[in-house]
């Protein structure tokens, strides 16, 4: 199992590189370097030296910005070693000395790196918000590791841009440790997403927050957390510039992403555009419905928040479901439900739409009219990556029929009863048939609780039909369904206790919990101490975050 808790100080004194899957790690910071130039610098970059006055950007896709370091006392809260390790080849003993920190507190620019953040719009709630942009975050370089991979490090609440509108450019540290946290359990359950490196938050450097916008701000530390990925575009970066008309611009940004994430789309095709919407539309919708296979609601599923390389990014007021209920919305400012729970694959059409929009410029009549023929066919597509992903929940490897039945009326009863999304899931993979068929799930708290409804007992019979026609042992099944359902996720009330306790500069929580993330499908005798497989209390349900960060 990898640690993804901070490094003991006492590691700190082996000055020998670590060395993993024949790769040295660097030990040093001061030796850790960006590629020069990086890739992103073949885009225009605005250079207005007034950087931290919100303005209206044109013909640029970012806005070169220094960053805003945290003052005061800083403190690491935790670090990724899968990332340090995996990603940025960096030793983890690295993520406490004092050049790491300082680095994610936005003090220090390590030699090749370019501090930008980009320019983008997007439809919030459905309705056009013109220029949005990142208002807090900072593209620091371009990283290309031991393994030829590209990797981009951005540090978020690290200070005001072009784009910040009327916010402050900073992030507080409940919202950084719920980025942080869900960056990575995301990962490591199988959901394509931006990864988080580090966390660091500032005893001294204060903002103000409405954290339940009732009028009553309070102040609140501030934190950075460097995410990852290996690049920022969304579909609000191309809707910006449809919008401000500059067709030659969106052109160029698009081949400037075929070229350098899709090269198996050929740049002298002339269809090069349509393959690249397909690709794209394939890809969050592949994210989406892994989504809906562990309960996890985004919460603010706006274009702006939807990647260009089907990954999950800017977390939120997102939230993984307790007690199943379809229509489950995590975020206060969702009035209307727009973001509900199983609403997302039809949202995530409608965003895809939004992106054929801003691609009209580039497409000929033709190829508009096939992308528009294509929704019907996406929306089945989307449809059978669901259900397939239940299936496998279930232990189930190919669809038939009666299949979609079969796990709508499981999701139905679980609805009924309230019983746990992901404990219903888990416990199905730790019983046997005779288990079910005799109902002696005494140690299985969440079938316990589905068991009490009328229509179990005929759903169990279906359900026990339907594993006799698959092909594998018994314990085939039970090994394939423990590795599809995992045993812990970041659950709200979870990441809220660990939030209090970081609160205090205790970070034993925190660090913890990416501990056993970073392995979910495995049980933790900690974790089950702690009850974090046991029934949510009861002061959980209904919890809710706000967007206010």
């Amino acid at each position: 199992m990898k640690r993804t808790f901070c490094i003991a100080a006492a590691l700190l004194t082996d000055t020998k590189p670590m060395m993993v899957g024949g790769r040295k790690l660097v030990n040093n910071f001061k030796e850790w370097k960006f590629k020069e130039p990086p890739v992103y610098a073949e885009l225009p970059i605005d250079e207005n030296p007034e950087y931290n006055v919100p303005v209206a950007v044109k013909n640029a896709v970012f806005s070169k910005v220094p960053t805003e370091p945290l003052v005061g006392k800083l403190h690491l809260v935790c670090a990724s070693e899968d990332c340090l390790m995996d990603i940025l080849d960096l030793d983890p003993a690295v993520a406490e000395t004092e050049e790491f920190i300082d680095f994610i507190a936005g003090k220090h620019l390590p030699d090749g790196g370019l501090s930008v953040s980009h320019r983008y719009g997007g439809y919030q709630f459905g309705f056009w918000s013109d220029q949005l942009g990142d208002g807090r975050a900072h593209i620091l370089g371009e990283y290309v590791n031991s393994k030829g991979e590209s990797w981009q490090p951005q540090l978020k609440g690290s200070g005001e841009t072009p784009y910040s509108r009327f916010g402050d450019g900073r992030a507080v540290l409940r919202s950084s440790i719920r980025e942080m946290i869900a960056s990575e359990a995301c990962h490591h359950l199988g959901i394509p997403t931006t990864r988080a490196a580090a966390l660091v938050v500032s005893d001294d450097h204060k903002v103000w927050r409405d954290k339940s916008y009732t009028g009553h701000a309070r102040q609140e530390r501030a934190a950075i957390v460097a995410r990852i990925a290996p690049a920022w575009y969304r579909i609000g970066s191309l809707e910006i510039l449809l919008k401000r008309q500059e067709p030659e611009l969106l052109r160029k940004l698009v081949d400037h992403i075929i070229q350098h994430y899709f090269p198996q789309i050929d740049s002298n095709d002339e269809d090069k555009y349509l393959k690249w919407f397909n690709e794209v539309a394939h890809k969050n919708l592949d994210m989406v419905a892994t989504w809906q296979g562990f309960g996890f609601t985004h919460g603010v599923l706006n274009t702006d928040n939807v990647s260009l390389l089907g990954l999950t990014i800017d977390y939120g007021p997102y939230g993984f479901i307790d007690h199943y209920y379809e229509h489950h919305v995590p975020n206060t400012s969702d009035d209307m439900g727009r973001y509900a729970f199983n609403k997302q694959p039809d949202i995530m059409l409608w965003n895809l739409e939004k992106l054929a929009a801003a691609m009209e410029p580039l497409l000929s009549e033709e190829q508009r009219q096939k992308i528009a023929d294509t929704r019907g066919t996406l929306e089945e597509y989307v449809e059978r990556k669901v259900l397939h992903t239940y299936l496998l929940k279930l232990g189930i490897k190919d669809s038939r029929d009666g299949d979609e039945r079969l796990v709508q009326d499981l999701l139905q009863l679980m609805q009924q009863t309230m019983a746990d999304f992901t404990c219903t899931f888990r416990q199905l993979a730790e019983v046997t048939p005779k288990d079910l068929e005799n109902n002696l799930l005494e140690k299985h708290w969440s079938l316990k609780k589905i068991s009490e409804a009328k229509n179990w007992p005929a759903w169990v019979n279906r359900y026990q039909e339907r594993l006799e026609k698959e092909t594998v042992t018994e314990e085939e099944r039970r090994s394939r369904m423990r590795s599809a359902n995992p045993a812990y996720v970041p659950r709200n009330w979870i990441m809220q206790e660990a939030i209090a306790d970081a609160e205090n500069n205790d970070f034993e929580k925190v660090r913890f919990l990416l501990k056993i993330l970073s392995n979910p499908f495995e049980e933790n005798e900690e974790a089950e101490k702690r009850g974090y497989s046991s029934q949510p209390p009861s002061w959980s349900y209904g919890l809710k975050l706000s967007c206010s960060s």
